[in-house]
Parts: structure tokens; sequence; C-alpha cells
């Protein structure tokens, strides 16, 4: 098969394209053809070796794919519309690839008439954004969220989650995407250099990694939350004594250690929003599977403006090689 894989971690340069053996089935996967899979900032990430993983060496990059079922098993039939969120790290081979072999229990059935390129687009940060909300956020609703950077990928997905879940949601933005943050479900919208926050926060997110914790603590609510899920390098400032005075909390999460429940309860989430026509990503461009090394370095750059990158391993309706 052909894939994106580096033979150790480095610059972008080190990525490969070409052939590698198909993967075969241990107990309890499932055997996919991959129609496409997304780009992201983690992937970088892996590759570059600021998160490191044991390979296996050489590593298929890539966490994200939609593609169909080869051979019925483990639950799932044969031809079915599939997706997953967490391959190319903790052992496990990427999604970059023209098949990749998957747990069962991190698999997940695409609902029907949802565009394949658009949801691989969606799942990463819509599951990182479920996840900072529900599991580490406990957010119920009637309580008042507030993200910052609404305008971005994981942003919006913030915003569509938690109105959905009947929360008000304050969100931060630059000027031109406060519309987009009201369309959203964002009940309101903030120019994130000019507004004061307002205080009464039950849960505090920061997409941008800032991580300003005396700002943010200063508008919690009692027993108010913080989760922080950006900004690796950051050191903020830590105001204990109002956190303790307040029953006020700050946790901190990534994607990579979600559990396969955390990250199955995330897709039935997801799912339900994808079924009601959901979770569509702003801007989707697709770039052949042979170009991942270009996708990488552009994201690196920080050229794609919150274009979500999806990399074409074969068009809808294409042959499928035996």
């Amino acid at each position: 098969m052909k894939a994106a894989f580096v033979e150790k971690p480095g610059p972008v340069e080190e990525i490969r394209f070409g052939e590698l053996p198909d993967p075969v089935p241990a107990l309890g996967e499932v055997l996919v053809d991959v129609v496409a899979s997304s780009v992201n900032p983690v992937d970088t990430f892996v590759r570059n070796g600021m998160w490191p993983v044991p390979g296996p060496w050489p590593l298929v990059l890539g966490r994200d794919f939609v593609g169909h079922v080869v051979d019925s098993a483990n639950g799932f039939a044969a031809g079915e519309t599939v997706w997953g969120n967490s391959l190319g790290h903790g052992g496990r081979q990427g999604a970059a690839a023209e098949r990749v072999a998957v747990a069962a229990d991190r698999l997940y059935r695409l609902p029907a008439g949802v565009d394949p390129f658009d949801a691989v687009a969606a799942v990463h940060p819509a599951a990182t954004a479920y996840l900072a909300l529900f599991t580490h956020g406990g957010l119920r609703a009637g309580q008042t969220v507030l993200v910052v950077g609404g305008g971005g990928n994981v942003g919006t997905a913030l915003i569509e989650l938690a109105a959905a879940a009947g929360a008000r949601v304050v969100a931060t933005a630059s000027v031109a995407d406060l519309d987009h943050c009201v369309t959203r479900g964002a009940d309101v919208a903030l120019d994130y250099r000019k507004t004061e926050l307002p205080d009464g926060i039950d849960l505090y997110v920061d997409t941008s990694g800032t991580n300003d914790l005396e700002s943010a603590v200063a508008h919690l609510a009692f027993r108010g939350r913080i989760v922080l899920l950006a900004g690796p390098r950051s050191r903020p400032v830590l105001p204990a004594g109002e956190l303790y005075l307040n029953d006020q909390s700050v946790v901190g999460f990534v994607i990579s250690r979600a559990t396969a429940a955390e990250l199955a309860d995330a897709a039935a989430a997801l799912n339900e929003r994808f079924a009601a026509g959901g979770l569509r990503p702003r801007a989707v461009e697709r770039v052949p599977l042979a170009e991942a090394a270009d996708a990488h370095g552009r994201m690196e750059r920080g050229e794609l403006h919150g274009r979500r990158i999806v990399l074409v391993v074969r068009n809808v309706g294409d042959p499928v090689d035996s």
C-alpha cells in the first residue's frame, strides 16, 4: 500500500511517500480501506518529536480517517463507512495510508449522508471540544461557558456542542469571526482585543494556549472550572488563593491520553451532531496523500488560517485494489 511515513522523528523533510506492507489485523481489529485522512497540529508534534511515541518505525503519520470496512469482523460489516481518530501514536500505525487496521473499540460508524471529507476534517477538533466540555469540564445545561478563540476549529466545535447541550455560550474572537460564533450557537460574541470579560463563568476554555490564569480565575463563578487544552510551553501564574477560597479548579488534558471509552463517548456525541447536519468545518482543502509533507510544512509555517487540510487517499466510488 502507499502511505506517508517517517523512519525517525525529525523535520518535515523526514516524511516519505511510498510503499509499505499492508497491515494485518490483529485479534480485535478491523481492516479498513481509507478514503481520507486529516492533518492536525498534533501530527506535526509526533513527526518532529515534541510528542514522543514508541514507534513502530517506519511510522505512518496521521490520527484521523474515514474509510470502508474491508472484511466483516468484530461486529462491523464489509463495506460499512467508518471513522476513527486515535491512530499514529500509542504504538499504533497512522491513518495516512491506503489501508489501516483499527481496534474495534476505536472504530465508529459514520451516519448515512455525511460527507466523509467534511467528517474527517471535524473529528479531531470536535472530539477535543467534547472532552474539554463534558469529560473534563463537567458542563451541564444552564451553565455558562466562555470559549476563548471561538473562531478556530476547536473553538467552533466548543460553541456548537455547548449550545446543543443547553449551556449559555460566551465566545471571544476577532471581529471578522464574531458573526460566525453567533451562527454556530454563541449567545454572546465579544472582540477579544477590546471587551472586558463577564463574571460568573462556570467553565472557561482557552483554545489559544495563552492560559492567562490570573485573568481567567477573576471571572469564574463559585466552583467554576478552567480546562487547559493548548499551550504546552505556557507557564502562567496560578492564583491559588482565589481557587481554594471559591472551590474552583484548573485541569489540563490532551486528547492523546484519552481512553478508548472516553473517545467512544465523544464519538457517539459527534455522530449525533453529524446526523443532524452539524459540526461542518469552516473550510476544507483537499490535497493528494502524496502531498502530506507539503501539508505538514504549511501547517508548521502558520499558512492555513483556519483551513483544514484533508489528504485524499481515494475518491468516493473509486475501485479498491485487492
